[in-house]
């Protein structure tokens, strides 16, 4: 009778030792992982602020785009933990398919799911990066708006005012990009990187040429010819460069046309605190002031 009733008793300890672990998992905050930096700066402002949610960022900071990305065993630490993934999806997270082998029900929001975005080819590939263009920024705020406030409810109210918060910014953002970039004299443009088609685009900027279209690998010497060439021919001798690449092939260039160097941010590097909630306004304007300076 006696080991009966501590059989019992036991049962009925364990049962609710996992009654517990239950609630105090339901109890804990929704936690939001962001791929990489621009796609952070867009979930903070429109979670970062929320009560039970905590919104972190998955690469370094010193990390520029994804598309040779591995997964770090920490990384992977940090996705068993997370509710939900965002993402900028057009195929700029190659490590994606390994994520969703490994947590078949984790929520994954895709930023770029809008029918507003009309997508640019690099040869076959889709360029993924839609975020230099403002106008599409703000389309990926309101995906990732509407997916957010799917997959939880409870919080919508609050995704949806902060997010019509930070579009109102970037609204004025653009305004002010485009009474600023209109009417510049020259329009020509050459960069070091394939992450400014949809900038050049949205600010009707002439791109007629990128020197390194995957970042890191040096440009052949034909590569170098045609470029020094294309320089040769601007009426404002300038090339672009970004701050997490190094500028050695740009070096090159400039001694051979006495072009000018200078710095165009993609924003794909910072460091992810809340404290950054405004990076993508500020890095924007000072690419602004940074072409109204060398394109006059």
């Amino acid at each position: 009778m006696i080991k009966k009733f501590l059989s019992y008793a036991l049962i009925l300890f364990f049962t609710l030792s996992l009654t517990g672990c239950g609630e105090n998992k339901a109890s804990d905050k929704l936690k939001i992982v962001t791929s990489f930096y621009p796609i952070y700066l867009d979930a903070i402002n429109i979670a970062g602020d929320v009560d039970g949610v905590e919104v972190i960022n998955l690469t370094k900071p010193q990390t520029g785009c994804l598309h040779d990305y591995q997964l770090t065993t920490e990384d992977m630490k940090t996705l068993e933990t997370a509710d939900i993934f965002i993402v900028n999806g057009l195929g700029m997270e190659n490590f994606l398919d390994k994520v969703t082998s490994a947590r078949k029900n984790l929520k994954i929001i895709d930023a770029s799911k809008s029918e507003d975005i009309y997508l640019l080819k690099d040869g076959d590939e889709i360029n993924p990066h839609v975020w230099m263009s403002v106008t599409y920024n703000m389309h990926q705020v309101k995906a990732i708006t509407k997916q957010l406030c799917d997959a939880d409810p409870a919080h919508a109210e609050q995704y949806k005012k902060n997010a019509l918060e930070y579009l109102n910014k970037l609204s004025a953002l653009r305004d002010d990009m485009h009474f600023a970039l209109d009417n510049l004299p020259h329009k020509d443009i050459i960069t070091f990187h394939e992450a400014f088609p949809y900038f050049a685009a949205e600010f009707k900027l002439n791109l007629i040429g990128v020197i390194e279209r995957e970042p890191g690998t040096e440009p052949t010497p034909q590569e170098l010819t045609d470029s020094i060439a294309k320089v040769n021919a601007l009426p404002v001798k300038v090339l672009f460069v970004e701050p997490q690449y190094s500028p050695k092939a740009a070096d090159t260039i400039a001694r051979e046309t006495g072009a000018t160097i200078s710095t165009l941010d993609p924003i794909v590097t910072g460091n992810a605190t809340p404290d950054a909630k405004d990076d993508y306004l500020i890095k924007m304007r000072e690419n602004t002031e940074t072409l109204l300076n060398t394109l006059k």
